[in-house]
């Protein structure tokens, strides 16, 4: 990692806390003072701050937290992500890094890709469509659902490269050979979202029967592209990010080889996203000599309470906007699990004696939709729940 980038560091965001009072405030809290930073070890000093903690301040103060080291007018969108977290767009061509990907897999130009991610309130959609055309592709933009229709369009339009996650990506598939045949089926690439567990054996599988190359990234809302994949092991690590694998509670960086927290510092400061906390659990499989993170394993998983549910987190404060939202409801948990491949989440609900289950059970269905932006796949009630059991659990992995 070169010296420049934290010099870099040191003048965005020196300039930035003159701007943004919630990142002032943190770096006077820290006794931080960003204009010292020379090195890696200068940038340690800062606390993590996690992403349940900018929820939080952006309760406090809606909707940036303070953070925002730009004019209002030079945001171009609003992102929100479940939380509900508010990401301002800003300039950043490129989708933020991500036409790194596509054109480290060499595609571009000629190229017609079909792009199934939503395009609705989250970035992942419109990330994904402005990283495909900087790389000269030419883009459907799908978005989720609609599979016979899909189908079609990967036909009649001759799609070269799909964007989806594996899950969608292998119903798509699917239904195209068996409507139209394997002849009709032309798709070279696809860029898939990860997945926890044998991820990557999937992948050779999909390779396989679908002769199809498989790429994907490692990108948040809050930061864009942290990593992406280049052929070698894991993703490497965009350069103008400082990654570091820390320990998830003391947030001091671990020994190489040993999983933690993945953080990340962004070279640019008009989001301020400084030494953040991803809450992703990694590791390091190259270091630069500064002892930041050059190479990046494949996730691992949450270090925190969030569960991945069909590509998208949910909180546990979903669970509790679900309690508040039902009628007679004592008390909530749901459980993430998977069954053929496919993220189910149900919620189990504790009532009040006397309570009507088919209006909580519309309430429960309908809050939780709103909040977490996904459907429960079954809700259940219960006679009751323990005082300490979590909101929510992820039985994936179990």
């Amino acid at each position: 990692m070169s010296i420049d980038i934290y010099q870099d560091i040191a003048t965005a965001y020196s300039a930035a806390a003159t701007k943004a009072p919630g990142l002032k405030a943190r770096f006077a809290a820290a006794g931080f003072d960003p204009a010292k930073v020379s090195s890696l070890a200068d940038l340690s000093r800062l606390p993590v701050m996690k992403k349940e903690e900018l929820l939080k301040l952006q309760r406090e103060r809606p909707p940036f937290g303070g953070f925002l080291a730009a004019d209002l007018t030079d945001v171009s969108r609003i992102y929100v992500s479940p939380g509900p977290i508010f990401e301002p767009a800003l300039p950043g061509g490129g989708g933020h890094g991500l036409d790194l990907l596509f054109k480290t897999a060499g595609v571009g130009k000629g190229d017609v890709i079909l792009n199934t991610w939503m395009y609705h309130l989250v970035p992942a959609g419109l990330l994904f469509d402005e990283a495909a055309q900087a790389a000269g592709a030419t883009v459907i933009p799908g978005g989720v659902g609609n599979t016979e229709l899909q189908a079609q369009i990967v036909v009649e339009t001759g799609v070269t490269a799909i964007c989806a996650s594996t899950a969608f990506f292998l119903i798509l598939a699917d239904r195209v050979i068996e409507t139209y045949g394997r002849g009709a089926w032309k798709v070279k690439t696809a860029f898939l979202g990860g997945e926890m567990g044998d991820w990557m054996a999937k992948r050779r599988r999909i390779e396989a029967d679908y002769g199809v190359s498989t790429w994907a990234a490692y990108a948040t809302a809050d930061l864009g592209l942290v990593a992406y994949e280049d052929g070698g092991d894991g993703y490497v690590v965009h350069p103008d990010r400082v990654v570091q694998i820390c320990d998830p509670v003391r947030g001091d960086q671990l020994p190489h080889g040993e999983t933690g927290e993945v953080v990340v510092t962004a070279r640019d400061a008009t989001w301020p996203m400084i030494r953040f906390g991803t809450g992703d659990s990694a590791l390091a499989l190259e270091r630069n000599q500064d002892g930041s993170v050059r190479r990046l394993s494949a996730l691992q998983g949450r270090v925190g309470a969030a569960v991945k549910v069909r590509e998208i987190f949910v909180y546990p404060r979903v669970i509790e906007e679900v309690v508040i939202a039902t009628p007679g409801a004592i008390a909530a948990q749901a459980v993430a699990t998977r069954e053929n491949d496919r993220d189910l989440i149900r919620i189990s609900i504790v009532l009040q004696e006397g309570a009507d289950r088919i209006a909580a059970e519309a309430a429960a269905k309908e809050a939780f939709q709103r909040h977490a932006r996904i459907r429960a796949d079954e809700i259940i009630f219960i006679d009751a729940l323990p005082e300490d059991a979590p909101l929510i659990v992820n039985g994936k992995d179990i």
